[in-house]
């Protein structure tokens, strides 16, 4: 059966509850009218999705810049809950949980996953513990590394479990090693309707590193910068150039190195503050990033900066661990630390770099 977006999944339920189209309009409005917040997002995406346009508009995340809306045709969003179906094994029937918020895509996509493939789907408030006072169980989940860190306990719920919006750190991904969730770090963007590649985050081989896997359909290069371009007809017309390095594994995976827009260029060494900040993370307990700020003899400085709500840090002490460790060259030793008592965010929780090195007292 060819699939459009104009197709309801006999096997939907919302809540537990079967709809079909017709019925599905009339939930969606009472979200709008009588619902809570959350539950207003969610009927308003319901709506543009049951209209008769074959767009809707979406905002991107503003993670690199201001949110800005652009267009997605709905049928290439039915393709990408395809493939992620495919790729994760999703049958008809399964249940999954929406603890995302729906005005971005991110949580949309979970609804029209829902709708496509013919899942159950439980909606809860997008708090950052999703799973709490709920023992009901789960075949597909998506998170992000806050949720994850704050459901640890109870992960055993759900059987897959993606996890998007920022790279989750070392320190949670080693807490995840010995939960029996299948649970993969995902890649994408707005611009690709969410992701188009995961790597699994745990249940690993010891020793064996893991490598972002595109999903079907999805044909990768590189460009003169080394960094990621995306063919993926079934989605977007155009071929998609990013800013992310990578280093390209076979013709179906690929390494991520990092931020094109964030390597650090000092004293002709280029650092990858992505890579440094994976090297950091054992010493550090709290969000942490490196940046870079002008020097007249290096061009750039390497510096840290360590989210300190509490204002204990020690940074004379973190920069001799640092440097006593040996695991670091001397380029990669940060010249100077920086305690911040909040980071600035995005309104996903996403840490805007720029705008809070921009805010330090230099």
């Amino acid at each position: 059966m060819n699939l459009t977006f104009e197709n309801i999944h006999p096997k939907f339920k919302l809540d537990d509850n079967y709809f079909d189209r017709e019925a599905l309009k009339e939930v969606a409005y009472s979200y709008i009218k009588e619902g809570t917040s959350y539950e207003q997002t969610i009927g308003n995406f319901l709506m543009d999705w049951l209209d008769d346009e074959i767009y809707v508009t979406v905002f991107t995340s503003g993670s690199t810049g201001k949110p800005k809306p652009i267009r997605l045709d709905k049928q290439a969003m039915v393709h990408s809950a395809l493939a992620t179906g495919d790729f994760f094994g999703i049958k008809p029937g399964d249940a999954a949980l929406q603890c995302l918020p729906s005005n971005f895509i991110a949580g949309k996509m979970m609804l029209v996953r829902a709708m496509i493939l013919g899942l159950s789907l439980d909606l809860v408030a997008p708090t950052s513990n999703p799973l709490k006072n709920n023992d009901a169980t789960y075949d597909f989940c998506a998170m992000i590394p806050l949720q994850v860190e704050n459901s640890l306990e109870q992960l055993h719920q759900i059987k897959t479990l993606i996890v998007g919006g920022a790279p989750a750190s070392s320190a949670l991904i080693k807490r995840l090693q010995k939960v029996s969730t299948k649970i993969y770090a995902t890649y994408g963007m707005t611009e690709t309707i969410t992701h188009v590649a995961a790597k699994p985050l745990n249940n690993l081989p010891k020793g064996k590193k893991s490598y972002y896997k595109t999903l079907p359909n999805i044909h990768i290069s590189s460009d003169e910068r080394n960094c990621l371009v995306i063919d993926a007809p079934r989605i977007h017309n155009e071929k998609i150039s990013t800013n992310d390095v990578v280093e390209i594994i076979s013709e179906t995976e690929f390494d991520w190195l990092g931020r094109f827009d964030n390597v650090i260029n000092s004293g002709g060494v280029k650092l990858h503050p992505e890579q440094l900040e994976e090297k950091l993370s054992p010493f550090i307990n709290t969000r942490f990033f490196v940046s870079a700020i002008d020097d007249s003899k290096l061009g750039k400085k390497l510096i840290l900066l360590v989210e300190d709500k509490q204002q204990i840090l020690d940074v004379s002490e973190l920069l001799k661990i640092i440097k006593q460790s040996n695991k670091f060259s001397k380029f990669e030793i940060p010249k100077e630390i920086y305690a911040v008592e909040n980071f600035i965010e995005t309104s996903t929780g996403k840490v805007q770099r720029s705008e809070t090195v921009a805010s330090l007292s230099l």
